[in-house]
């Protein structure tokens, strides 16, 4: 008990320090003192990330497909034809080269959310992608859309170029140090989660189903 207590002093000792200190350099010099064992960088080649990146999305159940800058528009048109999707909303500033040969555009002016609820799905791009993970982040740029367009439609088709597609994830944080005040969602494959009985559910929290395309 009596060692349980002294860890206790010392633990609040330090936050009281902490929240009374107006030195920002003296804190900055005790953050960059804490010792770090994680790889902060990769050592994978483009190619060995993209295949990784695959790898992890295929685990998680999502549906992955790569091509060239030219085949994009061809490959964006099979997988929503796949999917039997006829109309897909895309954020407002989605660019016209990207748009499906037969599935409808509606771009999202400020969609209710009752709209997005009872639409066939959303297309969008993402900010950085993690390999080790299989995740996706998006920041909600012009080409990402708002929160709401990407959480509430139980369908996502996100294109990555694979360039955004580093392999561990304090890169991924590093590059998303820029976007320091905007609201970060992190994707791992369909959304899902499990009951007390250990039953799992996808759609629960985003999009039942994903599909990726990676952009080489």
């Amino acid at each position: 008990m009596r060692e349980s207590s002294a860890a206790k002093d010392e633990i609040l000792g330090r936050i009281k320090k902490s929240v009374a200190s107006t030195d920002q350099a003296e804190r900055r010099r005790e953050w960059s003192s804490i010792q770090r064992s994680f790889r902060t960088t990769g050592n994978l080649s483009s190619a060995q990330r993209i295949a990784l990146f695959s790898d992890r999305l295929h685990d998680y159940g999502a549906g992955v497909y790569e091509c060239s800058r030219e085949q994009l528009k061809t490959v964006i048109s099979n997988v929503l034809a796949q999917r039997g999707k006829k109309t897909i909303i895309v954020p407002s500033a989605w660019p016209e080269e990207r748009w499906p040969t037969s599935t409808e555009i509606i771009r999202d002016e400020s969609l209710s959310y009752d709209a997005l609820d009872q639409c066939e799905g959303i297309m969008t791009a993402c900010t950085v992608a993690i390999a080790l993970t299989g995740t996706i982040v998006l920041r909600g740029g012009p080409l990402e859309g708002r929160r709401a367009l990407t959480l509430i439609p139980d369908y996502h088709l996100c294109i990555v170029e694979a360039d955004q597609i580093v392999e561990v994830v304090p890169e991924g944080i590093e590059q998303l140090r820029i976007f320091s005040t905007a609201p970060l969602t992190f994707i791992s494959g369909p959304s899902a989660t499990a009951d007390i009985e250990m039953m799992r559910v996808q759609g629960v929290h985003g999009p039942r189903t994903l599909d990726v395309v990676i952009v080489r």
